[in-house]
């Protein structure tokens, strides 16, 4: 039989020695990496959105412009600990969305399976790490904003 143990309440979540400073060091590396990739959204509009249109993805100029602003939002919320479920949230399903549409290395021929199964995969880990602060979304985050819709 399957049982949930609690070892921690959310209120002490970060109380030994030094797990907030490990975790801000861990929202902005997560965040800043994503505010930058959805920088080069709009650095690199062109060349991504032609790579979006060759993948078959509708309105890719828009598209591109909108996975870039998501990756801007989403990164600096993760960073900031502002609106976090929404910035987590977003950032998982676009990652994960984006790993199938965009990163299909089993549909691409042999000499791009390489490098577009290591965005895919890159893709993967990085929404399992948004899904990872969404679900601490509702517990007290230290050094944050701690702005959230509700």
């Amino acid at each position: 039989m399957l049982e949930t143990i609690t070892l921690q309440g959310a209120s002490d979540l970060f109380n030994s020695a030094g797990s907030a400073e490990v975790f801000l060091l861990a929202r902005l590396l997560f965040g800043f990496v994503l505010a930058f990739m959805g920088l080069n959204h709009f650095m690199m509009t062109d060349g991504l959105a032609g790579y979006s249109e060759a993948k078959g993805i509708p309105a890719p100029r828009l598209a591109t412009l909108f996975s870039g602003g998501l990756l801007l939002f989403g990164g600096f919320g993760v960073a900031t600990g502002a609106f976090v479920a929404v910035a987590a949230g977003g950032l998982a399903v676009f990652l994960l969305v984006s790993a199938v549409t965009i990163h299909d290395f089993w549909a691409v021929p042999e000499d791009q399976q390489q490098d577009e199964m290591t965005q895919f995969l890159k893709n993967t880990v990085m929404a399992g790490a948004s899904l990872a602060f969404l679900a601490l979304s509702s517990a007290p985050w230290p050094y944050a904003l701690d702005i959230a819709l509700l």
